[in-house]
């Protein structure tokens, strides 16, 4: 149970009811009882908790001391000059399972209401917030709550508001006020219980334990602000009137009744409503974005006319920059009258201007539209990943499975353990700042926003293939110090052949016999043949149901049965060395991974600093790796 201050609210209305020397208004009354309340959160199971009254349970050290005594847990202002206590307890002691407390009221002049509405049996009901320090659960349930006893709780402020919730308990409830009530309940095994009543004019003397009753009314006030906070999210969440928060506030709701009352609202409202009838859904869209999406798709409807234009959009059609400026200082209010080119250029950068919104929105969309069409013939064999920061990627490449073994008679499960290897890489950062100065506005050179995006998509999708094919030609050594194609691998003809049925055929057997380390057959099965743009037609004969193989033969083995990616990049190391890559759903081979949540590159735009203008960077998180050689195979071709 986490310790925070709670609160149960208690019936003021029949309150016992005194005065002192002083003329203050005193009252005694019960504020808790062993009755069992149910407890509701957003964050754990319901449970009904029940309040220990044994004095070994109950720490009435703050009653004792002076607590404060509050208005709607100090939330409402009882005076101009803001938050304050109306009271302070004097005592409390424990009787018959209920706790009570005697309270003393102010009698300052911002109080006459107060004690108005209180003596007229306005305000009527008592809450005690209270700090659980230790609990025990009690009982178990399995289709209710469970039942938890609260065997260490602190009172520490009385406050008076308005809907009870202990009924049990309450003002004036239990006591006869014709009978005398006894000075103490003290028992052997019960030391702390405080004297049960005291002369209201003889304060009782003894040492007392340094209380900060500052720190206490602050966290009452706290966890009010907190309530009140809690109601009105709630309420305005459903949709109702804000009038509904305001009553459950005044009323001292708790937050999980104040949720409970906003389900019943919302149901009775769903009751009354006629499905049968359709109300009108109106978007409402801010004229300011308006403006900027439809400029945005006037300009790129420039940069691409083959893109549709929007009805909003037509009126910006054949606007050049200068012009848009000038229109979106007319909306702002900017009279422009008498400023020259270079002037309505300036201002096409300030901070009031919303040109660079617009230019930022369409250099993003062309980036993302030529980076998306930019050919990346890794994309089919490789592995995506992602890194949520820039430490080292550790990838356990798991290659042996444990046999499985019969179970004996017992039914006894023994334990295996799986042999794994480890390839490290982390993320690289690269990029580059473009700026784009006024002379561009005035000389409407919109290629500048289009084109130099378009080029950064283009560098990013060549950095990527760059990295990724850089991994096969350089053969780079893996953890165990082999490189990725090597003889002890078994993944590598160094003698090479042509692109045949027989070289074919030998690929894919060595393929299939890859093993673990502990010696089991991995049977991988090739999917791609990838080659250098030099053997794309030869490659795509072999793999073609139309063409024959061989003429006694004509049958043609590898139809259909594989796919041919052709990469250029793999030309300038050899033009005769091709590969057969395994389903990297089958096995892993080469992995690259983008920077969580930024798959591929991104821009940003700001106000120019070293140049007068806007300036453009283009940022790109990514690396690559090979993670395990047995889904790769190298021919050197001949």
């Amino acid at each position: 149970m986490p310790e925070q201050i709670l609160t149960r609210n208690i019936d003021l209305s029949t309150a016992t009811r005194s005065e002192d020397s002083e003329s203050n208004l005193v009252l005694e009354f019960p504020f808790s009882s062993e009755t069992p309340y149910q407890r509701d959160t957003f964050f754990s199971e319901p449970w009904i908790e029940v309040l220990g009254h044994k004095s070994s349970e109950v720490d009435l050290s703050r009653l004792e001391d002076g607590a404060p005594v509050l208005l709607n847990h100090g939330y409402s202002k009882t005076s101009e000059t803001g938050l304050r206590a109306i009271g302070a307890t004097t005592g409390a002691f424990i009787r018959d399972g209920k706790g009570y407390v005697s309270i003393k009221l102010s009698r300052r002049d911002d109080m006459k209401p107060i004690l108005q509405d209180i003596n007229d049996g306005l305000i009527r009901n008592v809450s005690v917030g209270y700090k659980i320090i230790d609990t025990k659960i009690t009982k178990r349930s399995v289709d209710a709550p469970d039942e938890i006893r609260v065997t260490n709780w602190l009172p520490m402020e009385v406050t008076l508001c308005d809907v009870p919730a202990d009924a049990t308990v309450g003002i004036g409830r239990s006591i006869n006020e014709d009978e005398e009530m006894p000075k103490q309940n003290i028992k052997e095994d019960e030391p702390n219980v405080v004297d049960a009543v005291r002369e209201e004019s003889q304060p009782v003397i003894q040492e007392k334990p340094v209380i900060d009753e500052q720190k206490i009314q602050d966290s009452a006030i706290k966890a009010e602000r907190k309530r009140s906070a809690e109601i009105n999210k709630a309420v305005r969440g459903a949709g109702l009137d804000d009038s509904v928060a305001e009553r459950m506030i005044s009323e001292g709701v708790s937050i999980e009744h104040a949720r409970e009352q906003v389900i019943n609202l919302l149901a009775e409202r769903t009751e009354k409503t006629d499905t049968t009838s359709r109300a009108d859904i109106h978007t409402i869209v801010d004229e300011t974005e308006t403006r900027r999406e439809m400029m945005g798709a006037a300009l790129l409807h420039r940069y691409d006319p083959s893109k549709e234009l929007p009805e909003g959009a037509r009126q910006y059609r054949g606007l050049s920059l200068l012009e848009m400026t000038r229109e979106n200082m007319r909306v702002r209010g900017v009279d422009d009258k008498g400023m020259d080119r270079l002037q309505v250029a300036t201002r096409a950068f300030e901070s009031t201007s919303d040109l660079p919104d617009v230019l930022a929105d369409v250099a993003n969309k062309t980036l993302r539209q030529a980076y998306e069409a930019a050919p990346r013939t890794f994309q089919p064999w490789a592995r995506q990943s992602s890194a949520s920061d820039f430490k080292s990627i550790n990838r356990m490449t798991l290659s042996d499975a444990p046999a499985l073994e019969t179970v004996n008679e017992n039914g006894e499960f023994k334990r295996g353990a799986v042999t794994d290897g480890k390839e490290s890489y982390q993320l690289a950062t690269v990029g580059k700042i473009i700026g784009l100065t006024r002379q561009a506005i005035i000389n409407d050179d919109l290629n500048s926003f289009t084109r130099i995006p378009s080029m950064f998509a283009t560098a990013a999708a060549n950095y990527e293939s760059d990295t990724v094919y850089g991994i096969l030609t350089g053969n780079a050594a893996l953890s165990d110090g082999d490189a990725l194609f090597h003889a002890n691998h078994v993944n590598l003809t160094s003698t090479g052949t042509v692109i045949s049925v027989n070289s074919l055929s030998k690929g894919r057997e060595m393929l299939r016999k890859q093993k673990t380390p502990k010696k089991v057959v991995m049977n991988l099965r090739p999917r791609f043949l990838l080659v250098p743009a030099a053997l794309e037609t030869i490659a795509t004969q072999f793999v073609s149901s139309n063409y024959v193989a061989n003429q006694s033969n004509t049958i043609n083995p590898f139809a259909g049965a594989l796919e041919v990616i052709s990469e250029a990049r793999l030309d300038d190391d050899s033009a005769t060395a091709w590969y057969l890559l395994a389903d990297n759903n089958q096995i892993d081979t080469v992995e690259y991974a983008y920077l969580e949540g930024n798959n591929g590159v991104f821009i940003e735009t700001r106000q120019g600093f070293d140049v007068d203008g806007m300036e453009i960077k283009a940022r790109l998180d990514f690396a690559a790796k090979a993670i395990d050689y047995r889904g790769v195979y190298k021919n050197n071709g001949a």
